[in-house]
């Protein structure tokens, strides 16, 4: 997984926007604990941390208020390194499976590399962009389907189910609707916050014969899922737990791995230990290990692969994949370089 694009001579760095697989030496290694050790050698006292802990909703629904659709793009290599997402890709008419990628290569990815309060760009190749609907007037979120009823709730006729929590935008489950074709798929999407669930559903891309978009906070076990329990065959988590307390993460993984049927999986890709975001922040910005607050007032964690094992394990699913990626993106207009760190997981129900 994760590309095939090596540096071999450090001659040809700026030739490319991004290399894959990319090596850290001890001493880079060394240095970015350097940097950790003194970004968070000053925590922020408990009644701030509360704080963003009690207004974490309105802090995510003014961020997606402000940039809406424009900032994260879609998300290109889903099903590269996720087949899942559409194990039973149909031919179109012309004989040849619906495209994944456009032939671009390079484009819009001079700009890598910054990360305004804290968020920095998530691309993991550059161009190859889905391009997402536009969106139509505002509707109603629709709530009245939360609680299952026996063999009645939406997505109940379905095949394949696929939930992703923390949708954002769509970024994700627009591409999946647009590529898997299979008349058995239904997706289910929710978010904290109201915001993007209400992005998700105004945009013209937008099905609800297909797809289900709804309000829920996970870190809440009240708060109830339109399906029930052994119903889904895919949970995705791309770049949520992160925006999660550390100390609430186990509960959620646990809740989340009931929802699956016996041979469901998670699909997980996040922030890992010193990825160049970790490294950007100030002093006074630390919550705790490894957790921080953004500018804006959306938090954020960096795992390792152990953590992130020991979650799915304690959830009894058992390992398929727990890798890192290491890319180093490189912006050649400013001559910048930009070391990328995530952990990519798939873990299965017995």
């Amino acid at each position: 997984p994760f590309g095939r694009r090596f540096l071999t001579d450090p001659s040809r760095l700026f030739q490319h926007n991004a290399w894959d697989h990319v090596e850290w030496s001890e001493e880079q290694e060394a240095s970015a604990r350097s940097q950790v050790e003194e970004n968070s050698s000053e925590v922020l006292p408990q009644d701030k941390q509360e704080e963003y802990e009690v207004n974490a909703k309105r802090y995510w629904d003014d961020f997606y208020r402000i940039h809406e659709n424009g900032f994260f793009k879609d998300r290109h290599w889903l099903f590269t390194e996720f087949p899942e997402l559409a194990p039973q890709r149909i031919p179109n008419p012309t004989g040849n499976s619906v495209p994944l990628l456009s032939n671009q290569e390079e484009a819009k990815s001079e700009g890598l590399g910054s990360c305004e309060n804290g968020h920095c760009p998530l691309q993991s190749r550059a161009g190859n962009e889905f391009s997402l609907p536009k969106t139509t007037p505002a509707k109603k979120i629709c709530r009245e389907e939360l609680n299952p009823r026996d063999g009645d709730y939406p997505g109940s006729s379905a095949s394949y189910r696929i939930l992703e929590v923390g949708c954002g935008a769509g970024n994700t489950v627009f591409p999946i609707l647009q590529t898997n074709n299979d008349p058995g798929l239904f997706v289910y999407c929710c978010d904290f916050s109201t915001t993007a669930v209400e992005l998700v559903q105004n945009n013209a891309g937008y099905d609800s014969s297909r797809c289900f978009a709804f309000v829920h906070d996970l870190c809440n076990d009240q708060s109830p899922f339109p399906m029930p329990e052994g119903s889904l065959d895919v949970v995705i988590l791309i770049f949520v737990l992160s925006a999660i307390l550390p100390e609430k993460m186990q509960c959620i993984v646990n809740r989340l791995s009931h929802l699956l049927k016996p041979g469901g999986m998670i699909l997980l890709r996040d922030y890992g230990r010193y990825d160049l975001a970790q490294l950007r922040f100030k002093k006074g910005q630390c919550l705790s290990d490894n957790f921080y607050v953004r500018g804006d007032g959306t938090r954020v964690y960096f795992f390792t692969q152990d953590e992130l094992n020991h979650l799915f394990t304690t959830a009894g699913l058992e390992k398929i994949q727990n890798l890192v990626d290491r890319r180093l993106q490189v912006n050649r207009g400013k001559q910048m370089t930009m070391y990328r760190v995530w952990i990519q997981c798939k873990y299965r129900k017995p």
